[in-house]
């Protein structure tokens, strides 16, 4: 395709998502590649630029892990799910608010835009509470396990995040909630923004990942649409498994409450978010309500 043919294609989706606000979520290898890390966050000054209203949210497991190895502290895992422990939450804060969180707005800054850095606690952004003792199996047996310092969102206050919007600014939030006594609490990435991409009435979700989109069971074909029903019984029988699950529930989520669409796409692969937004075929999968 010509150059000027991709512009035209673009055009309409550019008219289309004009002041609409975009929830992008970072996570996966983009957050320890800086090659890859530099090529997203050029897409989102873009996006910025051509006049849409971006947010971004990033996790960060795997530096909160590699960090904590570094000091010499041994995580702790149960059945897969992080224990989030006195030392665990100290240096998750550390990592995602004090690295990840300004790396992401220097880079911001780097490619002519405004960034802002933001944990939930700021402006009680993101209010949560401790989650309740899990049943998980090990080694065959169930058993009751307390996360720690791992909370549930209750409630988003964007008040903040529309007063950065309207000024030009691009918040970039950490999954760090606070409680309703004050104290901090390591909350799932997925699900901090979908919750925010609800709070604010976003057009668009988009979660950038380490695979092409949602795939089939046998892992050799990826859907370019998928509907809530269809995404539910993946969940259901066991063809969606692991980190997949909260980045559908998540998608899922938001367009129940007023997104207009989700996306899951591979954030590994150079300017993909801009190949999901402005082509007509796309790059990932589109989940839609069941009645689109």
């Amino acid at each position: 395709m010509k150059r000027e043919e991709v512009l035209m294609e673009a055009m309409p989706y550019i008219q289309t998502f004009h002041g609409r606000t975009i929830v992008v979520k970072l996570g996966g290898h983009a957050m320890v590649d800086q090659n890859i890390l530099d090529t997203v966050i050029q897409d989102v000054v873009l996006l910025s630029y051509v006049g849409m209203r971006v947010v971004v949210v990033h996790g960060g497991g795997p530096e909160i892990t590699a960090k904590m190895k570094a000091m010499g502290k041994e995580p702790k895992f149960v059945a897969g799910l992080r224990i989030t422990d006195e030392d665990t939450l100290e240096v998750a804060q550390m990592v995602l608010v004090g690295k990840i969180n300004d790396d992401i707005v220097s880079l911001i800054a780097k490619f002519g835009a405004q960034g802002i850095g933001l944990s939930g606690n700021d402006g009680n952004l993101m209010i949560a509470r401790k989650l309740d003792p899990k049943k998980v199996m090990v080694d065959e047996v169930e058993q009751m396990v307390d996360l720690g310092h791992v909370g549930e969102i209750t409630k988003i206050n964007p008040e903040v995040l529309e007063t950065l919007l309207e000024n030009n600014y691009v918040p970039v939030i950490a999954p760090i909630a606070i409680d309703n006594k004050g104290h901090s609490l390591n909350v799932n990435a997925d699900t901090a923004a979908g919750e925010i991409a609800v709070a604010l009435g976003a057009f668009k979700f988009i979660n950038l990942s380490d695979v092409d989109g949602v795939m089939n069971a046998r892992r050799d074909r990826t859907f370019q649409r998928l509907k809530i029903h269809e995404a539910r019984e993946m969940i259901v029988d066991g063809a969606i498994v692991g980190g997949m699950i909260p980045k559908l529930e998540a998608c899922i989520r938001c367009l129940e409450n007023g997104v207009e669409h989700a996306h899951i796409i591979n954030g590994n692969i150079e300017h993909n978010l801009l190949l999901e937004l402005f082509t007509d075929n796309g790059v990932g999968t589109m989940i839609k309500r069941d009645f689109e």
